[in-house]
């Protein structure tokens, strides 16, 4: 792909995205953003959510 046929690609992109209604937009942004995985979990995997579940465990069995 040389410099000409990204720029292309970026620019049909862009327009496309702009084309759309701001509602639209804004609906796909945020169903994009219910599909994303907690941050604990995605940068840490389950280690710490197991763990702080124990440690609610421990705090509720009192």
């Amino acid at each position: 792909m040389n410099t000409n046929d990204y720029v292309k690609y970026l620019t049909q992109t862009f327009v496309q995205y702009m084309d759309q209604p701001k509602e639209q937009r804004q609906k796909l942004k945020e169903e994009k953003k219910g599909l994303k995985e907690p941050f604990m979990l995605r940068w840490f995997g389950i280690l710490p959510y197991l763990i702080m579940f124990s440690l609610k465990g421990r705090k509720y069995k009192r």
